[in-house]
């Protein structure tokens, strides 16, 4: 691997930036406008829910293409049809016609696209980075969600305030053809065929499935994505309520923006520390789950600051965890999987790992507009008001100390299987042992 791989990583890296802080100054855009518009969390979480839902249906198909052809055209496609989206939201909002379900149609339809996007960047990584700077590029990889979550909040108030929300769909628009222009400028090697990709050739269906009985025979590492994907409905999908929380604690869209960007910026920190470390840990597994740890702790703090001071500092920790998380995750699987087939191996980890966050999306909503939220202040409630108050936003507090602490608990109880704690060592590296294409 060569110092133009390097480069091309990098490309990759802006390409995602720019076509991210488009995409988070209209989405945070659009959420302040629905909030403010309704003064529910429902129709947010509902945007979540349809912006998953193909990825836990079909992420499957999306990892098995980014195996079959070239990985740039398919990050290309990818950004290309999430634009058409972003042009259908622009006819909705500047004709006057808008209505929600028009947010939820071009969110399920982006996200149809999107899908693509992961793994076959994922698995271009392991052919440009060799793996003794793969928890870096990784981190680095990280680093880019909360650099725009830092840009994009200060960038969308001054938009907002100036052009509403059609100018910031048309900086949406803008940067996705620029991610487009940049992704097809760069070459990424093609990996060479390996015995087991060979054996997994066949429809899209059945490579598909070949993805699920790798990770099906390799117990341990099924196991751990199985326990993400409670993670993630107790943790990711509480996460929807972040902006009626924080508005609702607060009252001040201003101050949103000011912890959303602290927010994002314990990401950037936690990535900078590991990418300066570059350290390869002896256990990527146990670094991860420590962080969960870490971030469950954090999480429920966060339903327990009352004051926007201790909303951004728990916020800060809650996404300093989160590359320790990911970056160790996806560099042991990029040592452990063969290249050819880590498309599809991505793809459906994240599609097992995101199984229960549409039903989560469906619960959060409903569950914080007519039960939690409406508790507060009555019967019983002085139980907890010690803990996470009596004011508005308390009852999406208590749902945060709940989902946080179950997270820790969880994860605890996870640790103390020694073939999951111990992973690295039963499951073995990669042999980049290559079949000759022809056989």
């Amino acid at each position: 691997m060569t110092t133009r791989h390097l480069r091309t990583f990098y490309a990759l890296i802006l390409a995602q930036v720019v076509s991210l802080i488009g995409s988070r100054i209209s989405g945070l855009a659009m959420s302040i406008w629905v909030y403010q518009e309704t003064g529910d969390a429902t129709p947010l979480a509902l945007v979540q829910f349809f912006g998953f839902l193909p990825s836990v249906i079909a992420a499957g198909a999306a990892g098995v293409m980014a195996d079959r052809y070239d990985r740039r055209y398919v990050m290309a496609l990818a950004d290309a049809g999430q634009a058409v989206g972003t042009v259908f939201l622009f006819i909705s909002f500047a004709s006057g016609d808008f209505q929600l379900w028009h947010l939820y149609a071009v969110t399920l339809l982006q996200a149809v696209f999107r899908m693509f996007q992961s793994p076959a960047f994922l698995a271009s990584v392991t052919m440009l980075v060799p793996d003794e700077h793969r928890d870096r590029a990784n981190a680095v990889q990280q680093l880019s969600g909360p650099f725009t979550g830092i840009v994009a909040p200060a960038i969308a108030g001054i938009i907002y305030s100036l052009v509403q929300v059609t100018g910031a769909i048309l900086i949406d628009l803008a940067t996705f053809f620029v991610a487009v222009a940049i992704v097809l400028s760069i070459h990424i090697p093609r990996p060479a065929q390996t015995a087991e990709g060979k054996a997994a050739r066949g429809s899209v269906w059945r490579e598909v499935w070949g993805g699920v009985l790798y990770l099906w025979g390799r117990r341990p590492l099924f196991a751990l994505i199985l326990h993400m994907a409670l993670l993630n409905l107790l943790i990711s999908g509480v996460s929807v309520l972040m902006t009626p929380y924080i508005l609702a604690r607060t009252g001040s869209e201003a101050t949103l923006g000011i912890i959303l960007a602290v927010m994002n910026g314990g990401a950037v920190v936690g990535s900078l520390v590991m990418g300066v470390w570059g350290k390869k840990p002896r256990s990527r597994v146990r670094v991860s789950l420590l962080g969960i740890i870490v971030m469950g702790l954090f999480f429920a703090g966060l339903g327990i600051s009352q004051v926007a001071v201790f909303m951004a500092l728990t916020l800060f920790f809650v996404m300093f965890s989160l590359p320790f998380i990911s970056a160790s995750f996806r560099s042991m699987l990029q040592l452990k999987v063969a290249p050819d087939i880590q498309g599809r191996v991505f793809a459906v980890t994240t599609q097992l790992a995101t199984l229960l966050m549409p039903v989560s999306f469906l619960l959060v909503g409903p569950l914080a507009d007519s039960v939690f939220e409406p508790a507060v202040g009555q019967a019983g409630w002085q139980a907890v008001a010690p803990l996470v108050g009596s004011s508005a936003g308390s009852g999406m507090g208590l749902m945060m100390v709940i989902g946080g602490t179950m997270a820790v608990l969880l994860t605890l109880v996870i640790y103390t299987v020694p073939a999951i704690r111990n992973l690295e060592t039963v499951l073995p590296d990669y042999q980049p042992v290559a079949v000759p294409v022809g056989d």
